[in-house]
């Protein structure tokens, strides 16, 4: 069996004779113009790229830092997301609970070793439940970006739906590097708000003992215009460059595991649970 290494563990590689859960060509996802749902996704990435500026990110932090929304386990809120549609997902049009498990199991068959990893793929969008309070689609899913400097042509729908923001044209937010300095990390970069964010402030805040690994995937997995498109590389710290194997490892399970044959979500419940009992067990703020 051929091995390849993806990043400086040893142990984090992909295994060719374990296959996906998808029954779909890798090229058939986020195929962004050739689907039905177009005009949905579309509609969804001209609101949040009008408004997601640098002052609304700001409030956004204030806003979801500031106070408790709920109290709830971290699996009611996957089964929360039972009611949630993503709007911003050109694959699937199915409740995102099921993604949720679809996402652990592909996981769990190539990284058998990694519990905590299996856990990430379980929970990573949970910080979608803003939705279900209130939050419009356009601040909780999609694709993330930087705010405070040049959106980088890698992102999704770039050269249609930017006009509007006045971040795209104000003279110092729409440098190469913004309010930033070159190679400042990314823990000091305000991304575009979202359910990335969200989950990774609400697992600090919860004293959650997912190894940091993890914690870049939740807080960057949707950052695609860096772990696909290869932009904003001049703001990343050594750090960064580190941790990105295992986001790039991390997607691969997000994105191809999507597959219209659902999971049996109460036969997998049991198994985790104890992962959530072991590092984010109780009842949570969120």
């Amino acid at each position: 069996m051929r091995v390849i290494n993806l990043g400086p563990d040893p142990s984090l590689t992909y295994r060719p004779d374990i296959k996906p859960l998808a029954d779909k060509d890798q090229s058939e996802y986020r195929n962004f113009e050739g689907t039905e749902l177009f005009d949905r996704v579309f509609n969804t990435y001209k609101l949040m790229h009008t408004h997601q500026t640098l002052d609304f990110v700001k409030r956004k932090h204030v806003e979801w830092s500031g106070c408790t929304h709920a109290k709830m386990t971290m699996m009611e809120a996957i089964d929360s997301l039972d009611k949630l549609v993503d709007e911003s997902d050109p694959d699937v049009d199915f409740p995102n609970s099921f993604h949720a498990f679809q996402t652990a199991e592909g996981i769990r068959a190539q990284h058998p070793d990694k519990d905590w990893f299996q856990l990430v793929g379980l929970i990573h969008d949970v910080g979608k439940s803003m939705a279900l309070w209130g939050e419009p689609q356009w601040a909780v899913v999609g694709d993330t970006f930087p705010v405070g400097c040049k959106f980088q042509d890698s992102i999704v729908f770039r050269d249609t739906t930017f006009k509007e923001n006045p971040d795209n044209t104000d003279s110092v937010l729409s440098t190469e590097c913004g309010i930033y300095k070159p190679k400042c990390g990314l823990e000091n970069v305000l991304m575009s708000w979202g359910h990335d964010e969200y989950l990774y402030q609400v697992m600090k805040f919860n004293k959650c003992t997912i190894p940091e690994e993890g914690l870049y995937m939740i807080r960057f997995h949707s950052f695609y215009p860096w772990h696909c498109g290869n932009s904003y590389m001049h703001l990343c710290d050594d750090k960064d460059v580190a941790m990105l194997p295992w986001v790039k490892e991390f997607n691969k399970f997000d994105l191809y595991t999507k597959s219209e044959e659902l999971p049996d979500v109460e036969n997998l419940r049991p198994y985790y649970q104890s992962l959530i009992d072991k590092y984010c067990p109780g009842v949570l703020q969120w």
